[in-house]
């Protein structure tokens, strides 16, 4: 976990963002509220349907505090649509096929799996206050009990 107040690049903040809804939308469009933008490496996963399964359990918690959860991948639009569905997310999910918004975030990384070196979305969360500042990151990520850290240190940053 690495606490800051670094502000995103405006140019990051334009970049049209695919929705599973099939709408698009932009960081910038969540200027005003805090935002949990959370990247994850891919769809129908266990890992990733469990970490975005915490998130929409503690959605409501995070609406409160004037909160907005967007989960990000390389899957496709229709990929997010049956996942999202599937699962009964509440929030939404951006499809990054051309993975620019995960390399303005630096989540594309070398991993390892079984032997084999690739590059891919290492998973990440960003917290971002109302001015487009991310206050806090996590990097790696564990799936056990993240939510609930990310619930707690939003609540801590606004009561700074």
């Amino acid at each position: 976990m690495t606490q800051q107040t670094k502000p995103i690049d405006r140019s990051t903040l334009q970049l049209p963002l695919a929705l599973g809804s099939g709408e698009t939308t932009t960081l910038a469009d969540h200027a005003g509220h805090w935002l949990v933008l959370y990247f994850y490496p891919k769809d129908n996963t266990p890992g990733c349907t469990t970490e975005g399964r915490d998130f929409n359990a503690l959605l409501p918690a995070f609406e409160k505090l004037d909160a907005r959860v967007l989960g990000v991948s390389k899957d496709s639009v229709r990929t997010h649509a049956n996942f999202a569905t599937k699962q009964g997310f509440g929030f939404d999910l951006v499809s990054d096929r051309e993975e620019t918004l995960c390399r303005a975030f630096g989540v594309i990384q070398m991993k390892k799996n079984y032997g084999r070196e690739y590059e891919g979305i290492v998973r990440s969360t960003f917290l971002i206050d109302p001015q487009s500042r991310i206050a806090q990151s996590w990097q790696p990520v564990k799936v056990p009990g993240h939510a609930e850290a990310v619930l707690a240190a939003l609540k801590a940053a606004q009561s700074k």
